[in-house]
């Protein structure tokens, strides 16, 4: 087993964004989704990244090729129907969504397929990182359930990102860190309102039905951990000027995997994912950034115990 993570990702998208360039009007044709934003990020950081996809179609073919570019190993299983994508035009700075398609639903034999490769591959990392897909029409809950299970019943680390069933699923499989933003817990009638003591009674309802640590984002507000063996924690992070606040949130999730997958304990692996957010929302390529700005940023993060609320 080397230091390496294996990033569930079962429904890619392509993305297509129109953006303006000087004089010029320009294409922009890249692989997206959850996943490979993490995976991207993780890649980053200097860890290697196992990403398993499942691809369908003729937008299946462009994304395979388009990963296979990437700085990851890419294990992808044919689906029987086609892969989602999506068109953005940002010629004006902001983001028009033009047309979307989350992709179909994937039947069980592509589903079956896709977990004993994903389950492989989890089995051979250290770290695994369970992301959703655009649309929860696309993919069973299940598989998630099982994946964390299986995973963690064999001494595998399962750190997720995820919201709805596919987070009921996770923590009832059993994970070692559960990434959840608060707006996802009001969602999902999880926490009460949004004050931290309300948060943090939801983190410890999470802890209690499977998951070990819980890390709650708050957008501009400093995150919150409950994490095992660390206690209760607020996470602060240096102020840098927002360009765009999207893959904020799977930075972070890809920086803890980095880290956990080298080794490294729960305190610094918290302190980079946050890192790793707050350098994300400078720039404008989801779940991208330098190694280098990452580890500067990681001494300005502070972790501030919190009293029990």
């Amino acid at each position: 087993m080397d230091d390496r993570v294996m990033v569930f990702a079962p429904a890619p998208l392509l993305t297509v964004t129109i953006e303006q360039q000087a004089d010029a009007v320009e294409l922009h044709l890249h692989p997206g989704g959850q996943g490979v934003w993490q995976a991207r990020m993780i890649a980053s950081l200097g860890v290697p990244v196992t990403l398993c996809v499942a691809l369908g179609g003729e937008v299946g073919d462009a994304l395979h090729k388009l990963l296979t570019e990437e700085d990851v190993t890419v294990r992808s299983v044919f689906r029987q129907s086609g892969s989602g994508w999506y068109v953005h035009d940002r010629r004006d700075g902001s983001r028009a969504e033009i047309a979307e398609f989350a992709g179909a639903p994937m039947v069980r034999h592509d589903i079956d397929e896709l977990y004993t490769v994903a389950l492989t591959e989890g089995l051979r990392a250290p770290v695994s990182v369970l992301s959703g897909p655009a649309d929860p029409s696309v993919v069973d809950p299940d598989i998630y359930r099982r994946l964390a299970a299986d995973l963690t019943a064999n001494d595998a680390v399962v750190v997720a990102d995820l919201s709805g069933d596919y987070l009921t699923a996770v923590v009832e499989g059993g994970v070692a860190l559960l990434k959840v933003s608060h707006e996802e817990l009001l969602d999902d009638g999880l926490a009460e309102d949004d004050s931290v003591e309300s948060l943090l009674a939801a983190g410890r309802r999470l802890q209690e039905q499977g998951a070990a640590s819980v890390l709650i984002s708050r957008a501009g507000e400093p995150s919150l951990g409950l994490l095992d063996g660390h206690g209760t924690v607020e996470v602060h992070v240096p102020r840098l000027e927002l360009a765009d606040h999207r893959g904020a949130g799977d930075s972070m999730t890809a920086g803890i995997a980095a880290v956990l997958a080298r080794g490294g304990d729960l305190d610094e692996a918290v302190r980079t994912g946050a890192a790793a957010g707050a350098l994300n929302v400078t720039r404008h390529g989801l779940g991208t950034g330098r190694a280098e700005a990452v580890r500067e940023l990681v001494s300005r993060v502070r972790l501030a115990p919190l009293d029990d609320r």
